[in-house]
């Protein structure tokens, strides 16, 4: 049953005039006869009885006008409705973030996005990369700060950065009078890791940097967030080995000491990427991205970073 067919009709029903329902409908008489006709042979039935003066529902057209007239006010509720959220997703950005691009990246980046586009709201979910790709699947995302791998055909990724380690220490400890931390020094210091259930990457990653240095962590307890953990080495528990961009957590009593590595923590447990589905347009996403590639463009040239190589 075509919508344009059931308008035709509906016209006819409420005026039973045709020429008063062509005008209304702003086509010519012969053009709505021709979509009643075909209505009535899709339907198998006549819908009007009609003469050179007179025109008439049949008991098949009364019930089609009364549900008729139902389905037109349903089809145009919901066209209403698509409109709206089409305007809602054009001028909102809904972005998912691991804790690392949600501490260390994003907040920079959402404070120009903003000065440059005041007109597009921003809003941050910060979840676990696996939760980010089903909410962008089901369409509740429209960009994913995610690590790899992203393995769905349907969405495009795209690498960012390797994250580097930092050592939480007490300010009292004898290694915060150092530069920056062997790995080896570590080998018998108590230490503070991401939990491995919860945060598996990180955790995944810190173990590999010890296995390739031939050392064996020391591990004295796991916590779920950073801030905790931080926490933890001021309470004297022991050292925590965090991201960093960890630093930002200012914490009495704690200072921060680059971490230094016999090989490359390059992997993907440390490396960051961003992803969205590949047929989904949308001009405010285009624009958040156009601005993070060229600030990264930028720190890439000005530093000559390994941590913004993309892994091949």
């Amino acid at each position: 049953m075509d919508l344009k067919q059931l308008k035709c009709f509906v016209a006819v029903a409420e005026d039973l005039h045709f020429g008063h329902a062509a005008h209304r409908m702003n086509i010519l008489p012969s053009a709505l006869g021709r979509h009643i006709k075909l209505l009535e042979e899709d339907l198998g039935t006549r819908l009007l009885a009609r003469s050179t003066r007179h025109v008439a529902l049949t008991p098949a057209g009364v019930v089609l006008r009364r549900d008729a007239q139902s389905i037109l006010e349903q089809v145009a509720a919901t066209e209403v409705k698509v409109r709206q959220l089409s305007k809602v997703k054009e001028t909102a950005l809904r972005i998912g973030a691991i804790d690392c691009a949600a501490v260390g990246l994003l907040p920079t980046l959402l404070g120009e996005f903003k000065e440059l586009h005041p007109e597009i709201e921003t809003r941050l979910v910060e979840c676990t990369s696996a939760r980010q790709l089903q909410l962008l699947l089901s369409g509740h995302l429209d960009l994913a700060f995610v690590r790899p791998p992203v393995q769905d055909s349907s969405l495009h990724y795209e690498f960012l950065m390797y994250e580097t380690l930092v050592i939480a220490v007490p300010s009292d400890h004898a290694l915060a009078a150092k530069d920056r931390i062997d790995i080896h020094d570590l080998a018998s210091i108590p230490l503070i890791v991401p939990a491995r259930q919860v945060r598996p990457h990180s955790y995944k990653a810190i173990m590999r940097a010890f296995h390739a240095a031939g050392e064996e962590a020391r591990i004295v307890l796991e916590a779920a967030e950073k801030q905790t953990m931080v926490s933890l080495v001021a309470a004297g528990i022991g050292l925590a080995l965090v991201p960093n961009w960890a630093v930002k957590l200012q914490v009495p009593g704690v200072v921060y000491r680059p971490l230094w590595l016999e090989s490359s923590m390059e992997g993907p447990e440390s490396a960051l990427g961003f992803a969205w589905l590949k047929d989904v347009r949308s001009r405010s996403r285009q624009m958040f991205v156009e601005l993070l590639r060229r600030n990264f463009s930028k720190e890439s040239a000005a530093t000559g970073s390994a941590e913004h190589r993309d892994p091949k």
